[in-house]
């Protein structure tokens, strides 16, 4: 019998029911939240994106539909399904996001910015008349224990850098594999900040923002209108 443990004993996602949560997961959140009224769509991340691209390509009104890609590795997969690509001129039309998150804490705060996304992903956020949310089960915690993306101008690196430290935090430049310095699809840096606890989510993103030279925070805290929770054994949960 297949093992699906990591070396610390936390049980792995096994890949058919991954998929299969996914699947009733985008059928779902496509005919809930799709309809015929909506022209312009967001597609944010996610390892559940691929599965929302396909259910919104089955749709017999897909021609009508405009999408708007937070990042190349979206829209490559829209445009391989036969979407629509738009630009950002029509960022203030869009009817509806599909997402995914880092960490969802217990007052339905999200982390984003694990892929490098999360500035064009909140712009997408604060646009849209609904935003959908969909997760492994596993990214559900009580408070936060990750460290928060933070996109930053590259002249600024060392200054926000500072300021981050002298209000509690930990950054740590993000790096390539291949020991490059990762740059985002906007030309800028991601401090990976841990903090060692987060008391008022809100307060924390408006102060960071506040720091100049940072571009985005990584804290979202402008509520969705559902959060998808995809269980290990292939079900779900709609969160309100």
């Amino acid at each position: 019998m297949q093992d699906n443990r990591t070396e610390g004993g936390r049980r792995n996602w096994i890949p058919a029911l991954f998929q299969q949560a996914a699947q009733k997961i985008a059928a779902d959140a496509v005919k809930q939240f799709l309809t015929e009224g909506v022209r312009v769509v967001g597609l944010g991340s996610g390892p559940m994106a691929a599965a929302i691209i396909r259910e919104i390509s089955k749709l017999p009104y897909k021609e009508n539909l405009q999408c708007i890609a937070t990042s190349t590795q979206i829209k490559l997969e829209a445009e391989y399904g036969g979407l629509k690509i738009v630009g950002e001129d029509l960022v203030a039309e869009v009817g509806v996001v599909f997402d995914g998150a880092d960490q969802i804490d217990k007052k339905s705060n999200m982390i984003k910015g694990g892929g490098g996304a999360l500035l064009k992903e909140k712009i997408l956020h604060s646009a849209a008349k609904n935003v959908i949310i969909t997760a492994e089960s596993t990214k559900y915690v009580e408070s936060f224990n990750r460290s928060v993306p933070i996109e930053v101008h590259p002249f600024a690196r060392y200054l926000v850098a500072k300021k981050l430290e002298e209000l509690g935090g930990r950054p740590k430049l993000r790096m390539l594999d291949e020991g490059y310095v990762y740059v985002t699809e906007n030309g800028n840096f991601i401090l990976d900040t841990l903090f060692t606890s987060i008391l008022d989510v809100r307060k924390k993103e408006v102060e960071l923002k506040s720091i100049a030279g940072v571009l985005e925070v990584g804290l979202f805290t402008k509520h969705a209108n559902v959060y998808y929770k995809a269980n290990q054994d292939g079900s779900f949960e709609k969160i309100y």
